[in-house]
Formats: structure tokens, C-alpha cells, sequence
């Protein structure tokens, strides 16, 4: 066939069935958007904290890290500038601070500018023109940009800082021009810094520079032998991982997510092109008549689904930078997950990433293009030419093996283990059980179908259509594709989202067993004096104080939370224990986070990078569930805790109250008795609030996947309608030898109607059945793989009954209004066609 022929082929076939190549594209487009989106605001996101955190850390080639939120002793620091191989050495402080009444956060540095402009010349401020000695001034702050816009405040202007529980005035000296856009952040003097905020002798990093034909490695080697236990090294590849890591699991999920409507496009594909190839069966058995080979039907209907691909891929780019500049605007960097908290993205064009998701777009439509074209080349043209539609003799028994080989093998793809915290096993078993659910659509919708079609029917739309599919099972399974594919994938989703919620309320009931809940933001905590008068308020009958310290266990691993309470076996949701402690050990709980990607388990020992604990043995006596904290958390006993590093403050706290006492009155009273300086970092709430605020916060990180549940939901169901239109116009001369012999319009309507609602309903119950299975993958594998945490399931029956009377229904319409045009044929006309 040439060239011009195919294009006059492919473009004739157009012009007849505009509406089916638009849903074709249109499915293929949602698809390519919604993953090219995801990954815009993603890589913007990472591209803008990725730019934070260079101007915060600098140029430096090293740098020692406190591992907690007290920093190291300061002495540290000569030691480190001294040690052969570092050319300089640069000492910061950086605390987590807000400004004004507006509590605008802001992180502020404090650096010796003379050590700064060697190692991190984009950390020195800019003072006012006639200004210059403001760098080394006491009251002197440095604002960027962002900083500036975000509390209204002018160069020359006083403000307040609040931050490691000081608050301190300063005046804005002036700007920060290597910040990066968008980015919070302040500078002052170091020797201020530390005065000002209670840092006296103490560093949180020493940023290095290496001398000239230096390794890193033996650097890092030279630097490590000097290191004490509250501290670690790191570089800019550490710092890229820990970013990563941060979010990678989300983002991640949310990418395979989005890809679940191209590949449900891909099944759309598949089936309007398997009915067209079923429509155009005498065509093309004419074509090969003619002289035609049979590479030639192949290549046309390859290219029109590489057309189609194309067309469809590139309207995706186009909507999926659109959708993504939105979701910046509504959601933020991280889509609602909460892992850029306070960070603005700016959208970044990814070429390569278009060039990629351009690629899965024409491949979804040649891979659902290349299975109904081989199989229309090989049907024989004697037999194409008598047949409209499904060649398969009804005696034959589909063939089920295919399928049960799939499942299997998703099912040992379920065990392996994660690659690199991911589960790519996981969404490899979730593929292979789509696969094979659809494999064995054939033989399934004969084993539903079977009851009825051992049974007579008075009604003869009932006993058409019941024939019509136990005779016509190819057309059955290419119908039911769609259907399938939409609906599992919908259904598992929506079984691990109502799991996961579940888990998450029930946890927080077990957590949340107090009245009031005391917070305070900083780190600074409170002391025993300040404790003393909180349990004196009238009203609190107990209260229980805890110590959150954030630990960096690697630096190539976001923080953990070491949280000192009160009987924490107690008071903990375990879900494991050990044997108790040996003598001389102090017992630890882990979180399962953090017994997840540390590899511990109970009975095991561990070392923890406080000072102050130096030689103390960590026994883990057992693990809890925890979903506040996804990179980890450990749980100590507070007396040992304070014995051990002789840290009395305290920053949590859990209260019970007098029967009848009023919670806002003695809310009031507790903030009241707060000291000053700590007041304004302090929250106070009841459980409902902690509870309301936390699901709404599980429900805005979920939004974006239900959106996606929808769009799958609405692509299955313009793939019902699309199928159904087909397979009824394709169907024309059967129509018409119907009304030959007597049946009635009504009758046929009714027969269509009957056939997609059975198809429907068959598809609806293997969607939900092979929805839950692969629910628990997603439940069982890709989250604990993920998160690193576990949940119950939960089966959302409203839900399922919803989308079962959804797709039926809309099966059972869509098949109906699909009927009215090809009945719109005249009956003998249609009849005298198929002698």
C-alpha cells in the first residue's frame, strides 16, 4: 500500500468516526497531563528547596552538622580549621525564628562575615549605602526579599525576632541578594546570635572549605576522627539525598498514580481500535483481495494509533503545564503532603520530562493499537468478508491460563523486596494483576454468564442479549477492558485511602486519651519552675510533659524525633515487644518508621548522637505505630532521659482535667502561667481541634489522588460509551436482519440495554473483586515499602455500591443511545448487505 493510500485510509477513517479519535486522544491526553503535571510541580518544588538549601549551606565543599537542635561545643571549630587539608572554616548558628506579630517564619543565620565570605560569600548581607559596620553590629538583621515582602518591612525599620525561646529587637540593616527567590531568611552576627538566643558556646555547623588538590574522601576521614557524637558530616550530596528522601515516597505515588489514567487510556485505545478492526473486517479482507499485503493492514492501523498518540500526547503537554502552574498556585510544591511546609515553588520547564511522558503517550496508543492489528491481519479474507464481528466459535472455551500465569506472577512480584525505598515490585505486581484480571475476562464473563445461559427466557430482549455475549466473548472482553481497568485501579485506591483514614483515626484516638494538649514551637522548652506552675493552675488534675528533640541519625537521611515522656510503654500504640532490658541498658521504643528504614528490630541496640549520652546503651525494648512522624521516631522513658543528659526542659505536655472543669477557662489559665518569652510560641488544644486538624490535613495531602480517582472514573466511563458506540454501529446489518424477521425497535433497544447492563455488571464485579486484591498490594507492599508503616483494611461498601449503579447504569444508557443510530439504517437495505 503507498503512502498516499494509507493517509487516505487513516484520514477517511477519521472523518467517518470524529467522536471515537477524539476520546481516543482525549483519554491518551488526560493521561500524558496528569503525569506530566505531577512531575512539574514536583521538580519545581525540589528545584526551589533544592535552591534554599544551597544558599543556606553555601559553597561549602564540607560541613559539620550538629545532629541536634543544641548544637555542638564550640570548640570544635579551631580544631577543625587547623587540620591539615581545610583551607577555611566557617563557624554558623542557625536558629528557626519568627518575625513581628504575624509570626512570618524566617531562618536566621548567625556568621563571623570575615570566615563567611570564604566559604559562604551568599550568606553576607548587603548593609545600607554609609552602613558598612551594621555587619558586625549587635542589633543589626539582615532581611531577604522575600523576607521583607512577607512582614512589610522596610531597610531601617525595628522588628522582633522570636526564636529558641529569646525574643530579641533588631533593626533591618539590610538586604540578603544571594538568597534565592522566594526564600525566608535572615542574618546576623555570629557573637549576637549566640548572646541574643542563649547560643553561648555552642555551634550548630562549621562550614569547610578544602585546600587546593584536597580529596573529599580524605578529608571526611580527617574530619570524622575528630567528631563528637553530636555531630556529622556532610556535603552537597548528602544534603541532595536527605531532600530527596524527603518527599521522594509521595512524589513517587503520586507519579504511578497519574499514570493509572494513561494506562487506562491505553485499554480505550485498545478497545475502540479492537471494534473498529471488528467494523472494518470487510474492508480490509477487500483490501487483501485486492492485493493488499497483510503488513499493510498492520502498518495502518499502527500509524492511525501513532497519530493518535501523538496528538494526544502533545494536547497533554499543553494541559499538563497548565494544571500544573494551578496546583502551584492552590496546593503548593508538595500538592498538599506538607513536605515544603512554608516553601514557594516556581514552575520550572522539564524538556526531558515532556520528551518522557510524550513517549509513554505514544506508546499507550501503539501498544493499544498493535493487538487488535495483528489480530485483524490474520483473519482469513474469505472469512472477514461474510463476518461482521467475533470469528470465536461460542462451543470453544476461553482459554484461562494466560491469566492465572499473571496473577501468579504478581503475586511473587508482591514479596520482593523494595529497590532504593521504593516499591517498584509492588507497582510491577499491580500491572501484572490488571493484565491478568483482563486476560481473564473471557472466561470469566462465560462463568457469570453461565446460569443464564442454561435458562430460557420469555422476554426475547433478555434472551438475545444473553446469547448475544455467551456467543460474541471477544467483543465481551474487548467492551469490558475499559471497564476494568477504570474501575480496579479506582477501587483500590479508594480501599487503601478509607484504610489508611481509618488507621489514622483510630490511632489518633488512642494517642489523643488526654483533655488539653500544651505545644510549644522552637525547641526551647520550659523549666522545671515554669512546670511547677503549670500543674499548680486550677482545674488540671495530672499532666504529663514530654521533650521532642530532633535528631540527624545520617546526614543523607532527613531528622528523626527522639521523644522523651512519661511512661512511654504504656502510653504507646506497640505493636511489638522485647525482652526486657539487660542491666546496665536504658529501653528505647521505635517508632515503625524508624524500625523500618534503620533495619531494627526488638532486641537490638543502637547509639544515639547526644553528647551528653556518650557510652549509654539503647535497647530496643519494642515498636509503635506511628503515622505523625513518616522518617522516624524513639520514645524514652523522661526520668532516664533527664538523668542521662540532665535536660530538664520540656516543650510537650498532656493534661487532664477536674470533672466539670470548663477547657477554655483553664486553657486560658495555662497560657497565662506560661512564661513570657515562650507564650507566643505556644498552642493549646482538645483533642477534637488535634483531630480535626489532623484528618483535614490526611484529606489535603489525599486531595490530588482523589482528583485523580475521579478523572480515572470519568475516563472509564467515556470508555464505556465509546466501546458501546462502536460495537452497536458495527453491528448494523444484525439490526437489520433482526427487524428482517420481525423484532421491533423496542425490542432491540431493550436487547442493547440488557447487554450493557449485564456487560456492566460483570465488569463492575470483576473490577471491584480484582480491585480489593490489588488493594492489598497497595496496603500489604507499596505503603509499608513507602512510608514505612502498616494499616488495616478497611472496605469503603457504600463506595462500591455507588460506582457498581454508576457503571451499570451508565453501561446500560451508553449501549442504549448507541443503538438509536445504527437502528436509524433501513432494515432491508441493512439485511440485502449481509447476503
Amino acid at each position: 500500500m503507498s503512502a498516499t493510500a494509507l493517509r487516505w485510509m487513516v484520514a477517511g477513517e477519521w472523518r467517518a468516526h470524529p467522536v471515537r479519535v477524539a476520546i481516543g486522544a482525549l483519554a491518551i491526553a488526560i493521561g500524558v497531563a496528569l503525569g506530566f503535571a505531577v512531575h512539574l510541580v514536583n521538580a519545581s518544588a525540589l528545584t526551589s528547596f533544592d535552591a534554599a538549601l544551597r544558599t543556606v549551606t553555601g559553597d561549602a565543599d564540607l560541613r559539620v552538622q550538629a545532629a541536634g537542635p543544641d548544637g555542638f561545643d564550640e570548640m570544635l571549630y579551631p580544631r577543625l580549621a587547623r587540620l591539615e587539608g581545610i583551607a577555611s572554616a566557617s563557624p554558623v548558628i542557625e536558629i528557626r525564628a519568627t518575625i513581628g506579630a504575624v509570626r512570618h517564619p524566617v531562618t536566621l543565620v548567625g556568621i563571623d562575615v570575615l570566615r563567611a565570605g570564604a566559604v559562604t560569600p551568599a550568606l553576607i548581607g548587603r548593609p545600607a549605602e554609609g552602613d558598612g559596620e551594621a555587619l558586625f553590629a549587635s542589633d543589626a538583621v539582615f532581611l531577604s526579599s522575600a523576607a521583607l515582602a512577607a512582614n512589610n518591612a522596610r531597610i531601617g525599620d525595628g522588628i522582633v525576632v522570636s526564636g529558641a525561646g529569646r525574643t530579641a529587637r533588631f533593626r533591618i540593616a539590610g538586604t540578603m541578594p544571594g538568597a534565592a527567590a522566594e526564600q525566608s531568611l535572615g542574618m546576623i552576627d555570629i557573637a549576637a546570635a549566640q548572646w541574643r538566643f542563649g547560643r553561648l558556646g555552642h555551634l550548630d555547623r562549621v562550614d569547610l572549605k578544602l585546600a587546593d588538590g584536597v580529596g573529599a574522601r580524605e578529608a571526611r576521614n580527617a574530619v570524622a576522627r575528630i567528631l563528637p557524637p553530636d555531630a556529622v558530616i556532610a556535603d552537597p550530596e548528602s544534603d541532595a539525598s536527605s531532600s530527596d528522601s524527603l518527599s521522594r515516597a509521595y512524589r513517587v505515588n503520586l507519579d504511578m498514580l497519574a499514570l493509572v489514567a494513561l494506562l487506562t487510556g491505553a485499554f480505550l485505545v485498545y478497545s475502540a481500535q479492537s471494534l473498529s478492526v471488528a467494523r472494518r473486517a470487510t474492508q480490509f479482507a477487500l483490501l487483501r483481495v485486492l492485493g493488499a499485503e497483510r503488513a499493510a493492514v498492520t502498518r495502518q492501523l499502527v500509524v492511525e494509533g501513532a497519530v493518535l498518540g501523538l496528538v494526544g500526547g502533545g494536547g497533554g503537554l499543553l494541559l499538563g503545564l497548565g494544571l500544573a502552574k494551578g496546583a502551584l498556585l492552590l496546593a503548593g510544591g508538595d500538592l498538599g503532603g506538607g513536605y515544603f511546609d512554608g516553601q514557594t515553588a516556581r514552575l520550572v520547564f522539564a524538556p526531558g520530562a515532556a520528551a518522557l511522558f510524550l513517549a509513554l503517550g505514544l506508546a499507550a496508543a501503539l501498544i493499544g493499537s498493535i493487538v487488535p492489528a495483528l489480530a485483524g491481519a490474520r483473519t482469513p479474507p474469505a472469512v472477514a468478508l461474510k463476518n461482521a464481528g467475533d470469528a470465536v466459535d461460542p462451543r470453544r472455551h476461553p482459554a484461562v491460563a494466560p491469566a492465572i500465569a499473571l496473577i501468579a506472577a504478581g503475586g511473587l512480584a508482591a514479596l520482593l523486596p523494595a529497590i532504593g525505598d521504593l516499591p517498584l515490585f509492588g507497582y510491577l505486581a499491580i500491572g501484572l494483576l490488571l493484565a491478568g484480571g483482563i486476560a481473564a475476562m473471557p472466561w470469566l464473563a462465560r462463568a457469570l454468564l453461565a446460569p443464564l445461559a442454561r435458562r430460557s427466557f420469555a422476554a426475547p430482549p433478555l434472551e438475545l442479549a444473553i446469547r448475544r455475549l455467551w456467543g460474541a466473548p471477544s467483543q465481551a472482553t474487548v467492551a469490558l477492558s475499559g471497564i476494568v481497568a477504570s474501575t480496579s485501579l479506582m477501587i483500590a485506591m479508594a480501599v487503601m485511602v478509607a484504610s489508611f483514614r481509618y488507621s489514622v483515626d483510630q490511632w489518633l484516638g488512642q494517642v489523643l486519651a488526654a483533655d488539653v494538649y500544651l505545644r510549644i514551637e522552637g525547641g526551647a522548652g520550659i523549666d522545671p519552675d515554669a512546670q511547677a506552675r503549670l500543674r499548680a493552675v486550677p482545674g488540671v488534675t495530672n499532666i504529663a510533659f514530654s521533650r521532642i528533640v530532633p535528631l540527624r541519625i545520617t546526614p543523607d537521611r532527613p531528622v528523626v524525633t527522639l521523644i522523651a515522656r512519661s511512661d512511654p510503654q504504656g502510653g504507646l500504640p506497640l505493636i511489638g515487644r522485647g525482652a526486657p532490658p539487660p542491666p546496665g541498658a536504658t529501653p528505647i521504643w521505635l517508632s515503625e518508621p524508624f524500625a523500618r528504614l534503620y533495619g531494627r528490630k526488638p532486641g537490638d541496640t543502637l547509639s544515639l548522637p547526644i553528647a551528653a549520652a556518650a557510652g549509654t546503651r539503647w535497647f530496643v525494648a519494642g515498636i509503635w505505630r506511628d503515622y505523625a512522624r513518616q522518617h522516624g521516631a524513639i520514645a524514652v522513658d523522661a526520668a532516664a532521659y533527664t538523668r542521662i543528659t540532665g535536660d530538664t526542659r520540656r516543650d510537650e505536655a498532656a493534661m487532664s482535667l477536674a470533672a466539670g472543669a470548663d477547657a477554655e477557662q483553664v486553657m486560658e489559665r495555662l497560657r497565662a502561667a506560661l512564661p513570657a518569652a515562650v507564650r507566643p510560641a505556644a498552642t493549646l488544644a482538645e483533642p477534637r481541634q488535634l483531630r480535626h486538624t489532623a484528618l483535614a490535613l490526611f484529606d489535603r495531602s489525599f486531595a490530588v489522588t482523589y482528583l485523580l480517582e475521579a478523572i480515572a472514573i470519568l475516563v472509564g466511563l467515556a470508555g464505556v460509551a465509546a466501546t458501546f458506540s462502536a460495537q452497536t454501529i458495527a453491528r448494523t446489518r444484525e439490526f437489520g436482519m433482526l427487524r428482517h424477521i420481525g423484532v421491533t425497535r423496542g425490542q432491540i433497544t431493550a436487547m442493547l440495554a440488557t447487554e450493557g447492563a449485564l456487560l456492566g455488571a460483570v465488569g463492575v464485579t470483576a473490577g471491584i473483586g480484582l480491585g480489593v486484591a490489588m488493594s492489598q498490594v497497595l496496603i500489604q507492599v507499596v505503603n509499608p515499602q513507602s512510608f514505612h508503616w502498616t494499616m488495616e483494611t478497611r472496605l469503603p461498601w457504600t463506595l462500591f455500591a455507588g460506582v457498581a449503579a454508576a457503571l451499570v447504569a451508565a453501561a446500560a444508557g451508553t449501549a442504549m443511545l448507541a443503538g438509536r443510530r445504527a437502528l436509524s439504517f433501513d432494515a432491508v437495505r441493512a439485511a440485502r448487505e449481509d447476503m
